[in-house]
């Protein structure tokens, strides 16, 4: 059994019209933000994600690498 790697990152560098590319979610994100005062529910419920990793300086920021990367991920498990 192939174990995936836990963290993955690709990015054309920005996200629509906002220079944030993307975040960074690990297993600390959820305790991390309800420390910060700003739990996870809350950001859903509101639809905040770019406020909630901004709240946690989680955000990815590269600028525009130029490239055209898709925002699609398949995994196969068997």
């Amino acid at each position: 059994m192939a174990l995936l790697p836990r963290e993955r990152c690709d990015t054309d560098g920005i996200d629509g019209a906002a220079e944030v590319a993307g975040a960074m979610v690990d297993g600390t994100t959820r305790a991390r933000a309800a420390k910060a005062g700003y739990p996870l529910a809350e950001a859903l419920r509101r639809c905040d994600g770019h406020g909630f990793f901004a709240a946690l300086g989680d955000q990815i920021v590269t600028g525009p690498t130029l490239t055209n990367v898709n925002d699609l991920r398949a995994i196969l498990i068997r």
